[in-house]
């Protein structure tokens, strides 16, 4: 039943404590209850289950998982539950993905302060996003997207920035009929760049004034990125998005050795589409990886407009408005309550629970 400690295991298990003993007066709380649910997942220290074949006779021990959103034990499914519901209310659009970055100047603050700095973001982007759509040159109409936090590269060096699945319609600003956007344009992504940057300012500036005045005059001036494409009818946009909502910085498969205090991993370049080595000391990989653990609590997927939970009427008449009846409505069945059928691994017989591990005890049926 005991499977492969997985190596990122193996690296916060050798490496935590020491990272601990460096830095533990700086690191975050959030930061040090990730770092201990990665080091204590299925071991002794979370408590467990016996099991028993009744075929071959043996003992099993299966020790409870943290359940941490950032540790890679718990890499859960759930990322299929969600994208098999998403398609399930995909609409019959042309969608686009936008995507919206906090500038190089102001990632160390970001980094510092994330939950504000996150939640301006997506304040920021979604109202850039809306004022446009309301605008009649586009779409002259009230928009629903998704959005979904992003905060790595492949390299696992920190990158703030959000992606919007955004269907390319909605309700008219008068509410009696659809506005279709081109299949291939959404809206000029110069002035949504420019009214993002005004909006991040001023939020900023409105509730951390001191955060806000330790600020280069200079990152106000400069172009933000923002981009946006068509992406199709949304599916395979859902499928990338979908990835990012329930994985950590980096999987395990991506490390390649972890030797004399280093560890080596691979990953693809996005420019020139070649694979790269990295090389880091174990304690600054361990950085990196806890950079990207979110805040407590912080929402990393939120729904906008139409595509609301609130706003299940206005969806409900707009696709009322395309023609529901020709629409594929089928619903995603519920998802069934969890039933843990554990196989044995030497012989495939069904497994019988005999009793629960307390926390801290050995195997010992």
């Amino acid at each position: 039943m005991a499977a492969q400690t997985p190596v990122i295991q193996d690296i916060f298990r050798q490496y935590g404590p020491k990272y601990l003993q460096k830095f533990g007066a700086k690191i975050p709380a959030i930061h040090k209850k990730a770092l201990w649910a990665i080091i204590n997942c299925r071991s002794k220290n979370l408590g467990g289950e016996i099991w028993f074949c009744g075929k071959c006779k043996e003992y099993h021990y299966s020790y409870h998982s943290c359940q941490n959103r950032h540790c890679v034990v718990c890499q859960n499914d759930d990322a299929t539950d969600w994208i098999a519901k998403c398609k399930g209310n995909l609409l019959p659009l042309t969608y686009f993905l936008a995507t919206f970055t906090i500038p190089e100047p102001l990632r160390k603050l970001c980094r510092q302060n994330q939950k504000l700095f996150y939640n301006i973001l997506f304040k920021a982007s979604t109202d850039a996003l809306k004022t446009l759509a309301k605008d009649e040159k586009y779409l002259g109409a009230e928009m629903g997207f998704i959005g979904i936090l992003h905060s790595w590269t492949r390299a696992m060096m920190y990158h703030p920035h959000v992606h919007y699945l955004i269907p390319g319609g909605g309700i008219s600003n008068d509410g009696n009929r659809v506005r279709f956007s081109h299949d291939d344009f959404l809206m000029h992504v110069k002035p949504l760049s420019i009214i993002f940057k005004a909006k991040f300012r001023d939020l900023l500036k409105q509730q951390e004034p001191d955060i806000f005045n330790k600020i280069q005059p200079a990152t106000w001036k400069g172009p933000w990125v923002v981009h946006i494409k068509a992406v199709g009818d949304g599916a395979k946009a859902l499928e990338y998005m979908g990835r990012y909502l329930f994985r950590v910085a980096i999987s395990n498969n991506r490390i390649i050795k972890v030797e004399e205090g280093k560890v080596t991993f691979r990953y693809v370049d996005y420019k020139s589409g070649k694979s790269k080595i990295v090389n880091l000391d174990a304690l600054e990989f361990i950085r990196r990886f806890l950079t990207h653990v979110l805040p407590h609590n912080f929402m990393k997927v939120r729904y906008y407009g139409f595509l609301a939970a609130a706003s299940r009427k206005k969806l409900a008449r707009l696709k009322k408005l395309l023609f529901a009846d020709e629409l594929n409505t089928v619903e995603t069945p519920a998802r069934q309550a969890d039933v843990k059928i554990l196989l044995c691994p030497l012989c495939g017989n069904q497994l019988t629970w005999i009793r629960s591990l307390p926390v801290g005890a050995e195997h010992d049926p």
